[in-house]
């Protein structure tokens, strides 16, 4: 079967099984490539049925709807086209966290929860009003998931994209944070004042060349604003790195997000910018994906 929404098997009749109806979306999904089929099957079953995955497995032979059965026959023929499961149902879970997307802004992986990590283990105490600074917020996931863990902290998201920040607006209000961020359109950080104690960025780090070579949920779906670091992926690390030391507070430190190859040249960077050496920390798959950057006066950091 060809890969399409003409070309899907338009499945059970409305009011069979949930168990039936995920066998079919599973057997859909892996015929078009998809990796783990029965995973996002499982996904857009609960989120086309309005059930929690507990309920999907407790009550197998539940019978779903024909409301249920035609939001669900959408999400599988868009699943089909390499859709992402996240873009299909608007939200991304992150750091066990509820994030909505748009077309705006990249899509969270749970790699990047290894800045989240490495933040928070350079926080001496967690009950501080830290100031913290979100370059390239996108969904403003990294900020909202930092302000959750440091509840008298103080947050600022950058992006160039109005509808990026937008949606990092709602986001933020939508986790009860809307009295401890804000938001602004810049370009980097251009013309920002201010120091802070942390600064967390995830900028774009593909070579333009190599956009193309990526899973098609990535290439067609994310923004390629937030994708294209230019020839040789580093583009945005040299107009960034730059103005990092005015930013940093006194022993602030910045977490930044790298492809496994970079650390070498966005170290160097760094070190030219004046910041003291750099430390890099793996995600769960063992990949090197972030530096920790350190401006001078320790006391205001721990250190590992």
């Amino acid at each position: 079967m060809k890969q399409g929404v003409d070309t899907i098997d338009f499945g059970p009749e409305p009011g069979s099984g949930l168990d039936t109806w995920l066998a079919w979306a599973a057997a859909e999904l892996g015929d078009a490539a998809v990796d783990q089929p029965r995973r996002d099957a499982r996904l857009l079953l609960g989120h086309a049925a309005g059930l929690d995955t507990t309920t999907l497995v407790a009550h197998p032979t539940r019978p779903l709807g024909a409301a249920g059965a035609a939001a669900f026959r959408t999400a599988v023929a868009r699943r089909r086209c390499r859709e992402p499961v996240s873009r299909i149902i608007g939200r991304r879970e992150f750091w066990s966290l509820d994030f909505k997307l748009g077309p705006a802004t990249l899509d969270p992986r749970p790699d990047s929860e290894t800045l989240v990590e490495a933040a928070l283990e350079t926080i001496t105490e967690r009950h501080r009003a830290w100031r913290l600074l979100d370059l390239g917020c996108g969904s403003g996931c990294l900020l909202g998931a930092l302000l959750k863990e440091l509840p008298l902290a103080f947050g600022v998201g950058i992006d160039l994209d109005p509808a990026a920040l937008t949606q990092a607006r709602d986001n933020a209000a939508g986790l009860g944070l809307a009295g401890r961020a804000v938001f602004a359109a810049m370009d980097w950080s251009a013309g920002l004042a201010g120091r802070f104690d942390l600064i967390v960025c995830n900028p774009p780090y593909v070579p333009s060349a190599a956009i193309a070579g990526l899973e098609p949920e990535v290439r067609s779906w994310d923004p390629g604003l937030a994708l294209d670091g230019g020839a040789d992926g580093l583009a945005a690390y040299r107009r960034l790195v730059p103005g990092l030391p005015d930013l940093l507070a006194g022993g602030g430190r910045a977490i930044i997000e790298i492809a496994a190859d970079q650390a070498r040249p966005v170290a160097a960077l760094l070190r030219q910018a004046g910041l003291a050496p750099a430390t890099t920390r793996r995600d769960l798959a063992g990949r090197l994906r972030c530096l920790v950057a350190e401006a001078f006066a320790p006391e205001l950091v721990k250190e590992k």
